[in-house]
């Protein structure tokens, strides 16, 4: 079990929530439990259960699972219209989804040079 800690192919349960940074809103910390929600109800979701009964999650899952979390979180579909999605077999979701990560980054790049524009003015 060590080997696959120390493989940086694989990653927790709790190491997925922060990457997807899903966190609980009562306890502040990193939710895991809606990682364990969507497994169920996302057929597609398939981690690694090694010893112990402890998930891991390959390059292939972490992506379902980031597109799962587009779908629910940003593009605001029920459990039904998000797997109509992933199940059909148009792959325009993979290019709506490439071209929203790749807006939020132009957008994150423009505040953050607005953000320096304005510490400038103020000092």
């Amino acid at each position: 079990m060590d080997n696959i800690k120390h493989n940086s192919k694989y990653k927790t349960i709790g190491e997925v929530a922060k990457l997807l940074n899903l966190i609980n809103k009562k306890k502040g910390s990193f939710s895991t439990h809606t990682i364990r929600f969507w497994e169920k109800e996302f057929k597609q979701v398939k981690p690694k259960i090694f010893s112990g009964n402890r998930r891991y999650y390959d390059e292939t899952c972490i992506n379902l699972l980031k597109k799962i979390k587009f779908l629910l979180k940003d593009k605001g579909l029920t459990l039904n219209g998000a797997k109509k999605v992933l199940n059909s077999d148009d792959s325009d979701i993979d290019e709506i989804y490439n071209t929203s990560i790749k807006q939020k980054d132009i957008i994150k790049n423009k505040l953050s040079v607005i953000k320096k524009l304005i510490k400038n003015i103020n000092n």
